[in-house]
């Protein structure tokens, strides 16, 4: 199969460069030829990626961003925890006011 998808992009490109040397180069963007082929949106490479809600204890079935978000909020999380762990024990010192009646 590859072997073949590569020789017919090699005759189409041979087409291509054959055909534009007889034409104009004005008319030669009409004749340009999508290169990318597969590396569209629907080529996966590997298993399908799922929202982290719907297979919360793998990460690494999970969508790139997804896993980015979890992981960030994670940090955050880890860090305010740790100084509000650490910063509760010094309360700020409170001035008393006094009202005297007289």
């Amino acid at each position: 199969m590859a072997a073949w998808t590569a020789a017919a992009r090699q005759a189409a490109n041979l087409s291509r460069f054959s055909a534009s040397k007889s034409v104009s180069s004005t008319k030669q963007g009409a004749l340009l030829i999508q290169r990318r082929g597969l590396a569209g949106g629907s080529d996966h490479h590997g298993p399908p990626k799922v929202n982290f809600w719907q297979d919360p204890m793998s990460p690494s079935k999970w969508k790139e961003e997804h896993f980015v978000i979890v992981s960030l909020t994670g940090w955050g999380l880890t860090f305010y925890g740790a100084y509000k762990f650490f910063t509760k024990g010094k309360k700020e010192k409170k001035e008393e006011v006094h009202f005297f009646h007289v």
